[in-house]
């Protein structure tokens, strides 16, 4: 501003009094832009009729009502004026009225320094870090104006919020040369500004060369590491934290607890949350629900549900958060229960609810209840969320819905990369090849480029069919754009390549793993348990520990079936109880279902049903099935009769079912029983189902089942199978036939 002051008496009176104009001048800007107005020796001017001064102490109007100001030189503005202009400014802002908020300061004749850090952080708040360092940058060509701690501090976020990595270390340099790495704010912000845009290293610099440090400087620190996946690193922080006496806040607590989470250390999350209660902050809610996706990932769900049902008011996230658990659990049952709970609460669902709630739907495979989900989030508007949308892709594809999937995937608006690999998963899964190959090419030209998932989906549709050549191009590719090292590449290719019938190619990729990882190891166990190479599969997980590796439940599964398959009874069970003590993993229905195979196959029968009847689970239609086949093999009519009734209570019209006891009524002559069954199959409408078979032509999958004339050019084929039947008869194929047949 122009003007000097012509009476430094004043400005003593001001600094003298600067904490009462603090009282009224409510908000931390009002604070701000006197300290700045005495600092920078501004003109001042106040209005005696200044309305928020009305009403305030006499002491404040004394020092309002000061004697003619004129001698302070010319006047430009008045406070009066400045901060009614920007107390209208930060009002748009925080309404979220970016568009008259810009306007406003369009129009503005001066701009002080309040009102440019105003606006640039009502864009970083809108997530809008292009505009904002646009903003900035004109703001910082404007002469006269602080580049102070608070206006650096707002430009470091938007910087950490867009990766504009390059400007920020521009005001990293400026901060070092002007001094204002000294202030906290600056430092907390460059830390925060390293750690998001993933410069680890240099954010933990920043922190350890800070002279004061607060909480806030040491949350951004371990908040940095704990999402960078440096969980261990960040609890190591958060530990001296502790000792440094500095104090904390719930933000501290809460992401140390994420890092537990992240990390499976269940008593140093019992640590924190102890002492989370001594300090108070036990009662935020955004604490008790980290602490509950502590307990739930840490596998304590009971924990966690205890939390949830201890909270006097929970929010969107708490019932969020209970859905999660609930479906973790297995438990899709108890969440739908927990979603209708929350519907009569005076809580509304946000689209992260209604992707769980969609998926619990999906897991049961109950499309109805699907289908009134996916109407609701339409009147809501809220379909056009990835999460929900992709949520809803998955509920049809597990319902066996797949056009309707497909509907859903072309009605988006925006695909991300998960909405692409859920559709290629979508018609992986459901063995159809040519579209899952069709998608993955639409995503290379229109969409993002694929990631690993993607083409993980469309190698697991080539094992499923045994497209070897198909996968080996899938294969060049994936060398090809570098993402050959991922895991579940590797996995993938094994498994790929091994349901093709070439373990040593799958031998091969396993032996070039530079990285061990466990999935591909389950991956190779697996593939030589399912052809029958059970001592290869059981020696390679026997080294799985010598090579710093821990079995998941899946290489389990792989051990189990590799015993079941060479009839090792004795040492399936030594499998099936180190996994429940040593590893302490709660055996599944897939390990039951192992274990009651193996059983049966070895002809324990007994121990076979004693198994079902007291496993933690109800005995579903596999493992009752798994008895009704080994019945037919050792021949036991009666045990089979009561299987094939277990069966009938779930599955009334197991077409199936039905055959195999009608054929094991047959093997020993019981004539009166099949024609039972026969005439039970009848009045139920039951008809067995037809085996598909296929075949590739040209890269194109043709499937087909006996009988069947569906294809377009099944004349022509019956012709030239009934040419060859009659050639082959005769014991000749004629040379004009042979031409044909290549036409």
């Amino acid at each position: 501003m122009n003007g000097q002051f012509a009476n430094p008496s004043f400005i003593v009176k001001v600094r003298e009094r600067m904490h009462v104009f603090q009282k009224f001048f409510h908000g931390f800007w009002g604070r701000v832009w006197l300290q700045r107005a005495y600092a920078s020796s501004t003109a001042l001017a106040f209005d005696p009729s200044f309305s928020i001064c009305s009403g305030t102490s006499a002491e404040c109007r004394e020092l309002i009502q000061q004697p003619k100001l004129e001698q302070l030189g010319q006047i430009t503005y008045s406070v009066h004026y400045m901060l009614e202009l920007n107390s209208r400014l930060k009002l748009l802002v925080k309404q979220g009225q970016l568009f008259k908020a810009r306007i406003m300061f369009n129009k503005m004749v001066y701009r002080d320094e309040i009102s440019w850090t105003t606006l640039i952080a009502g864009y970083v708040n809108a997530s809008d870090s292009y505009e904002a360092l646009i903003l900035f940058s004109n703001m910082w060509v404007q002469p006269g104006l602080l580049k102070d701690q608070f206006m650096i501090s707002v430009a470091l976020k938007a910087c950490a919020l867009g990766v504009h990595v390059y400007f920020g270390e521009l005001l990293h340099g400026f901060s070092m040369k002007s001094g204002l790495i000294d202030s906290v704010f600056v430092s907390s912000a460059l830390i925060d500004m390293y750690m998001k845009v993933g410069k680890i290293e240099q954010g933990c610099r920043v922190f350890e060369n800070m002279t004061r440090r607060n909480v806030v400087s040491w949350t951004a620190t371990i908040a940095g590491l704990v999402h960078a996946g440096c969980c261990m690193e960040g609890l190591s922080y958060f530990s001296e934290l502790w000792r440094s006496k500095v104090g904390f806040d719930s933000h501290t607590f809460a992401i140390a607890l994420k890092a537990c989470a992240d990390s499976s250390l269940l008593g140093y999350g019992k640590a924190i949350h102890t002492q989370s209660i001594k300090q108070g902050f036990n009662e935020a809610s955004f604490v008790i629900n980290t602490l509950v996706t502590m307990y739930n990932k840490c596998g304590k769900p009971d924990y966690a549900i205890q939390l949830f049902e201890k909270m006097r008011m929970p929010d969107v996230v708490s019932w969020t958060n209970l859905i999660t658990t609930y479906i973790q659990m297995g438990e899709e049952e108890h969440a739908v229960e927990t979603f209708k709970r929350m519907r009569k609460s005076d809580v509304s669902p946000n689209e992260y609810t209604f992707a769980g709630i969609i998926s619990a739907c999906a897991n049961l495979a109950i499309v109805e209840w699907g289908e009134q989900i996916h109407g609701h989030v339409l009147r809501l508007g809220v379909v056009d969320s990835f999460s929900v949308a992709n949520s809803i892709i998955t509920l049809y594809s597990k319902c066996g819905l797949i056009k309707s999937a497909s509907l859903v995937f072309h009605g988006m608006t925006r695909k991300d990369i998960i909405s692409w690999s859920t559709i290629i998963a979508v018609y992986s899964q459901g063995g159809y090849a040519k579209e899952a190959f069709d998608y993955l090419s639409l995503m290379r030209r229109e969409g993002p480029k694929p990631n690993e998932f993607a083409l993980a989906s469309v190698m697991s549709v080539c094992g499923t069919v045994a497209l070897l050549e198909q996968g080996k191009q899938v294969h060049a590719h994936v060398v090809c754009i570098g993402v050959d090292h991922e895991a579940m590449v590797h996995s993938s290719l094994i498994s790929m390549y091994s349901k093709c019938g070439t373990l040593k190619e799958a031998s091969k990729i396993f032996d070039e793993i530079k990285i061990n990882d466990i999935i591909s190891w389950t991956a190779m166990i697996i593939g030589y348990a399912e052809h029958g190479y059970s001592q290869q599969a059981i020696s390679l997980f026997d080294k799985i520990s010598t090579v710093g590796l821990i079995p998941d439940y899946v290489a389990f599964i792989g051990v189990l079936t590799a015993c079941s398959h060479a009839g090792l009874v004795d040492l399936g069970f030594y499998y099936f109880l180190l996994m429940t003590n040593e590893y302490q993993i709660s055996p599944s229905k897939e390990h039951y279902g192992c274990m009651i195979d193996l059983l049966c196959r070895a002809g324990r029968l007994n121990e076979a049903e004693d198994m079902i009847r007291h496993m933690p689970f109800h005995g579903d239609d596999v493992v009752w099935s798994t008895l009704l086949r080994a019945c037919r093999v050792h021949g036991d009519v009666d045990r089979a009769r009561w299987t094939a009734e277990q069966i009938f209570r779930s599955d009334p019209y197991s077409a199936g079912t039905h055959i195999t006891l009608a054929n094991i009524y047959a093997s020993k002559g019981r004539w009166k029983e099949v024609a039972h069954v026969r005439k039970l199959m009848k009045s139920k409408g039951v008809i067995k189902e037809p085996g598909w078979s296929w075949i590739n032509v040209n890269d194109q999958l043709n499937a087909f089942v006996s009988g069947d004339q569906s294809h377009p050019q099944s004349e022509h084929i019956a012709t030239i199978l009934k040419l060859l039947g009659v050639s082959i008869g005769d014991g000749r194929l004629e040379e004009g036939f042979q031409d044909d047949v290549e036409d």
